[in-house]
């Protein structure tokens, strides 16, 4: 009985200390597995696949800066909805000042304390204004254990670069080729880049124009530069969408119903679109592209109840776009290139944290960026310095397919075509 009664004691005492243990460790909710109802639409089982953490679920974080909602909105929704997606306890998110330029101490510290945040393991920055290279240095001197990631640079991409551990823009060299050689396919013979002094002072502008300029020449077609009034003078966005209104059925009489339009700032699109759909003529994809560049406001449509669903958003422009004509003579990215950037740069960000991918690997980024964008391919390539000619092994220049809407639309398979590789020297 003695011994009997021992053993009892002991085993109860064995139980005790295992409850006990099992204190030590608060418990974590399980956001491993995506939110259906995410604004993402039909995104959520391939979301499940890339980004299921298994047992290192909660034990880290992800940060995501982007602008205001009124600078940025597509940039922040693709933040909101990843976290949504992974949960409010595993991804942080903050928005540095809409006037960045005059507040650059203040976009600089709002990215530098995220990692104040002992479990922080990477920080995203989309659009990466100007302080996120300073912002980048320091972090790296407190935390070089977090990896920083930029989306659409407004710094110079090999200063950038020196900084971060991979920067992510839109392919200014390949787009410059494609979009004349999509031009090209759908029967076009001129092309008209419609742009102002201070863009073309820019090297990813000015060198696209040269680019577009030499493609022009090896498909046979007639390259145009029109210069309209740039919205930040004094004639601000009204007066320079009212010259673009004046001037397009000018150019569509002078250049021909034939001739596709480009142009580089983002208040010009809506008016071009709505003109040329009355007038005629081609537009291939906007200089940032998305369905919500410039269409919704040219075709008159209420997207509200649509929002977060590029799937129906597409098919409601294009629908429009058939409706008043111009079918396939019209193109987009389907998927928004500032949603996708937040979202996708998370989750290569969480691949990378979870040994499912490389950091610095093309295909990997292109795999995560299609997480948010499952119809459409991508393709990209390291960028290279048109002085030198060396090309980076962290700066990825990024293009999704080209969709061009009709009845049916359909995509150019742009992501397939090699581009030759002089383009990649033109400056």
């Amino acid at each position: 009985m003695k011994k009997f009664l021992c053993m009892l004691l002991t085993l109860a005492m064995v139980f005790t200390l295992a409850a006990c243990g099992g204190n030590d460790t608060p418990s974590t909710p399980d956001n491993s597995q995506p939110n259906t109802g995410d604004a993402s639409g039909d995104t959520a089982g391939d979301t499940g696949d890339t980004g299921d953490t298994g047992d290192t679920a909660g034990d880290y974080h992800i940060g995501i800066i982007t602008g205001s909602v009124s600078q940025s909105e597509d940039d922040r929704r693709g933040a909101e909805a990843f976290q949504a997606e992974y949960g409010e306890d595993r991804i942080k998110l903050a928005i540095y000042p809409d006037n960045f330029t005059e507040e650059l101490e203040t976009t600089i510290q709002t990215i530098v304390n995220m990692s104040d945040d002992p479990d922080m393991k990477a920080i995203i920055v989309n659009q990466a204004v100007p302080g996120t290279t300073e912002a980048f240095r320091q972090i790296k001197e407190r935390r070089p254990d977090i990896i920083c990631i930029a989306g659409e640079s407004h710094e110079d991409l090999p200063e950038i670069g020196s900084a971060a551990d991979l920067v992510c823009n839109n392919d200014f060299v390949s787009r410059g080729y494609l979009i004349i050689r999509t031009a090209h396919e759908l029967g076009c013979d001129t092309f008209v880049h419609i742009s102002f002094p201070r863009h073309m002072a820019y090297e990813t502008m000015s060198r696209r124009a040269a680019i577009m300029e030499e493609a022009c020449n090896d498909f046979g077609m007639t390259f145009v530069q029109e210069t309209a009034p740039d919205p930040t003078t004094d004639v601000g966005i009204p007066g320079a969408q009212a010259y673009i209104l004046e001037k397009v059925p000018e150019w569509v009489s002078k250049y021909g119903e034939n001739a596709a339009y480009f142009c580089t700032n983002d208040a010009h699109t809506e008016p071009l679109l709505k003109r040329l759909l009355e007038y005629g003529g081609y537009f291939i994809e906007a200089d940032l592209p998305s369905p919500l560049m410039g269409y919704p406001g040219a075709l008159g449509l209420d997207l509200t109840e649509e929002a977060g669903d590029f799937a129906k958003i597409l098919a409601k422009v294009e629908s429009s776009i058939s409706d008043a004509g111009g079918a396939d003579h019209f193109g987009t990215w389907a998927y928004s290139y500032g949603y996708t950037l937040s979202a996708g740069l998370a989750q290569h960000a969480m691949n990378v944290i979870d040994g499912k991918s490389e950091l610095q690997d093309m295909d990997d980024v292109a795999s995560a960026l299609q997480v948010y964008s499952p119809d459409a391919e991508w393709n990209g390539s390291g960028y290279t310095n048109a002085t030198t000619g060396v090309k980076s092994d962290n700066v990825f220049l990024i293009y999704q397919d080209t969709y061009i809407m009709g009845n049916p639309g359909h995509y150019m398979g742009n992501a397939q075509v090699e581009v030759p590789e002089k383009f990649f020297t033109i400056s």
